[in-house]
């Protein structure tokens, strides 16, 4: 379980908003992505064991499941990108006074850079579930909360955007161009996904309010 998500709130914004560079944006994404997650955690709870839904319970409580072991993902990789941060300031750091030095932080800083690309990306991925099983509950979730399910789509596609924000910044840093070609295309794709997931979900939910 990770320490930073057992400071209170208050702690976390404080933190967030203080002059640590962590936790920055990629951190901050993963957070609010749970925020998202959330409602459609608590749909799905306000869904199940309700008998007008009872047709629908055990698609309702699997989804529910998924959700949670979601926010669970999402928990650890708010402190793994704060670690990627954290790893790529320590490869700045190294010295380089010789050639052989020199050697060894330039490789240390470019598997750096690819950690602070890849905990993102990962993060948008998750995200991107988060979308997908939110899509998948509107249609069947008690309809006196459905709106929050349309919270959810926007708050996890938001998430999804700010964190691949963290890609943009660090790809252009990176030697390794087949490392960098699959990486802005996994994040345009996720992109595409996330909108068309939330533009669905959206339209459901209007439709159903």
């Amino acid at each position: 379980m990770s320490s930073f998500f057992n400071k209170s709130f208050r702690e976390i914004l404080e933190i967030s908003s203080s002059n640590s560079p962590t936790p920055g944006g990629g951190s901050v994404s993963a957070i609010v992505c749970c925020l998202g997650a959330a409602m459609t955690a608590m749909v799905a709870n306000l869904t199940v064991g309700n008998d007008k839904y009872k047709p629908v319970e055990k698609e309702v409580q699997a989804l529910l499941d998924t959700t949670t072991a979601l926010i669970n993902k999402l928990e650890a990789l708010t402190d793994a990108d704060m670690e990627a941060f954290d790893q790529l300031m320590a490869a700045y750091r190294l010295p380089k006074n010789t050639d052989e030095e020199k050697a060894a932080r330039a490789t240390t800083l470019q598997q750096a850079l690819k950690n602070a690309c890849n905990t993102p990306l990962e993060t948008a991925r998750v995200c991107l579930s988060v979308l997908k099983t939110t899509e998948n509950l509107a249609p069947i979730g008690n309809k006196m909360a459905i709106s929050d399910a349309g919270v959810a789509a926007a708050i996890a596609e938001a998430a999804l955007t700010g964190v691949l924000l963290s890609v943009d910044i660090n790809i252009p840093l990176i030697k390794d161009q087949a490392y960098v070609h699959q990486a802005l295309n996994e994040k345009e794709a996720l992109l595409a996904k996330a909108k068309e997931s939330k533009d669905k979900t959206l339209a459901i939910v209007k439709e159903r309010m």
